[in-house]
């Protein structure tokens, strides 16, 4: 096999293997990454919940552990971050779940 075909193979599966570990490490530290009900803050403080698959932005520009995306409670485009669930009191939980940003564009 030719080193182009093996870096062909080789480099898919490590990013792929990075993502996962991103993921697990998030959440490990109690960020509910990874799934469509996502819990987010957006600059200006308010709660929402979005899609956040690492390493895969549908309806965002990714910055590292930010997207830039429209936060609906605010109506406005803003930069957002997960936020954990476990810091939130439940009326704030119950808040962002109520505040889901539009399917996909």
């Amino acid at each position: 096999m030719s080193s182009q075909a093996v870096a062909a193979v080789f480099v898919p599966l490590v990013v792929i293997a990075l993502l996962i570990i991103a993921t697990v490490v998030a959440r490990r530290h109690g960020f509910n990454v990874g799934n469509t009900h996502t819990v987010v803050r957006c600059l200006d403080g308010h709660l929402f919940t979005t899609i956040w698959i690492p390493g895969l932005s549908l309806k965002a520009l990714r910055f590292g552990p930010f997207r830039l995306q429209r936060c609906p409670v605010g109506d406005h485009v803003t930069f957002v971050t997960p936020v954990r669930e476990s810091d939130l009191t439940e009326e704030e939980r119950w808040f962002a779940r109520q505040h889901h940003d539009d399917s996909l564009p």
